[in-house]
C-alpha cells in the first residue's frame, strides 16, 4: 500500500510520434535523389526530385519537427527541422522559376563549385548530428554516419567534377535512405499499442 501511494501515475502525452512521418520523409526523397546520382535508368538530371523535396522530405519533415518540439524531443525537433529546410532550399537551387542556378555563367564551373561549399556546410551540420547520435542507438549512429560521409562525398564531387566520385555519394546515399526507413519503420511499429513485430535499433 505503502509504495503504491508513492508510485507515480504514468500518463501518455497527448502528441503522437512524428518521427516516422520525418524518417519516412527523409529516407523517400533521398533515396529518389541518390538514384539520380547513381545515374539508375540513365538519369542524368535530378529535377524530378524538387516535388519530393518540397512536399514529403521538405514541408512533412519541417512539421515533423516543429510537432517534436512540444514533446521535448530536441535532437528529433532540430533534426527533422533542419533536414526539412535543406530539402526546400535544395528544391529552390533547382527550380527554374527561382533563377538560381541560372544566374551562374555556364561555362564556368561556379555553379559546381556554390554547389560543392553549400554540401560541405551540411556535410559539417550532418557531423555534429552524428556526434549527439552517439548517446542513441546503433541505428542513429549509422543513419549520421552514412550521411555526413554522403555529404562530403556529393560535395567532393561537385568541387571536382568527378563523375565516380558523386556516383559513389549516391550509393552511399541509398545505403543512407534505407537506414532512415529501417529507423522509421522500427519506431511507427513501436508506437502501435498492441504492436507483435518490433525491430531493434541496437543499444549503444
Amino acid at each position: 500500500m505503502a509504495d503504491q501511494e508513492y508510485e507515480k501515475p504514468v500518463t501518455k502525452s497527448k502528441y503522437a510520434d512524428a518521427g516516422p512521418l520525418g524518417l519516412f520523409g527523409f529516407a523517400a526523397t533521398t533515396l529518389v535523389l541518390s538514384l539520380y546520382n547513381v545515374q539508375a535508368r540513365g538519369i542524368t538530371h535530378p529535377n524530378v526530385v524538387v516535388g519530393m523535396a518540397i512536399a514529403f522530405g521538405g514541408l512533412a519533415q519541417l512539421l515533423a519537427g516543429m510537432w517534436e518540439f512540444p514533446r521535448g524531443n530536441t535532437f528529433a525537433a532540430t533534426a527533422f527541422s533542419s533536414y526539412g529546410a535543406f530539402w526546400i532550399s535544395y528544391a529552390a537551387i533547382l527550380l527554374p522559376g527561382t533563377g538560381i542556378a541560372a544566374s551562374y555563367d555556364p561555362t564556368t564551373n561556379e555553379f559546381a563549385s556554390a554547389i560543392g561549399i553549400y554540401l560541405l556546410s551540411w556535410f559539417i551540420i550532418t557531423f555534429m548530428f552524428f556526434i549527439a547520435a552517439l548517446r542513441k542507438s546503433i541505428a542513429f549512429i549509422a543513419l549520421f554516419l552514412f550521411l555526413f560521409i554522403t555529404f562530403l562525398l556529393l560535395g567532393a564531387g561537385s568541387f571536382t567534377a568527378n563523375l565516380t566520385v558523386t556516383k559513389a555519394g549516391g550509393g552511399l546515399g541509398i545505403v543512407t535512405a534505407l537506414v532512415a526507413f529501417y529507423i522509421g519503420l522500427s519506431m511507427l511499429l513501436a508506437s502501435e499499442e498492441k504492436s507483435i513485430v518490433t525491430l531493434p535499433l541496437g543499444v549503444f
